[in-house]
């Protein structure tokens, strides 16, 4: 895997979720993968939404205790926090590609941490978001090549710069 890979809440919790025990192995795979590469990467909003699925809504729900240990782990994976610098990068997603406000917060989080990959079920599988490409962690396998998401360098326009020319 080249640079770090985005976490989505969502696989996060299954990883904690016994009910369905395909998703689970395949998220804990991930997971291990990226503590292993130092990649892992996720944001103050998804620990919180992680925090409360697993403590709420999951069943059996995870005891408080616990899930909070999870996210103090995860702190070290330096979360994006929610500032003003993703809720304008967020709004500008929103706007250019239509989606929803949270998963336009997860995609500029992505983007500010200067991922290459976000690893959700949330989002279309092979979605390119301004050089973050969406994977599902159900479809690609952790020890898969990093080719097919690795971030491309722009291209160098053939244009002439715009302005005055430089003497």
């Amino acid at each position: 895997m080249t640079g770090p890979c985005f976490v989505d809440a969502n696989v996060l919790v299954y990883a904690r979720d016994n009910r369905v025990a395909s998703k689970r192995a395949r998220a804990e795979q991930w997971i291990a993968h990226l503590w292993q590469e130092h990649a892992g990467r996720t944001s103050i909003q998804v620990l919180s939404e992680y925090y409360a699925v697993v403590t709420r809504k999951l069943t059996p729900r995870v005891p408080s205790g616990e899930a909070w240990e999870d996210v103090e782990e995860l702190f070290s994976w330096q979360p994006q926090p929610v500032d003003a610098a993703l809720l304008k990068r967020a709004h500008e997603i929103e706007q250019r590609w239509r989606l929803s406000w949270w998963d336009s917060m997860v995609v500029g989080a992505a983007q500010l941490q200067d991922c290459a990959l976000l690893l959700t079920e949330d989002l279309h599988d092979g979605a390119v978001f301004g050089g973050v490409t969406v994977r599902s962690p159900f479809t690609l396998a952790a020890e898969e090549p990093a080719a097919g998401y690795a971030v491309t360098p722009a291209a160098r326009s053939r244009h002439r710069p715009r302005g005055r020319p430089k003497r």
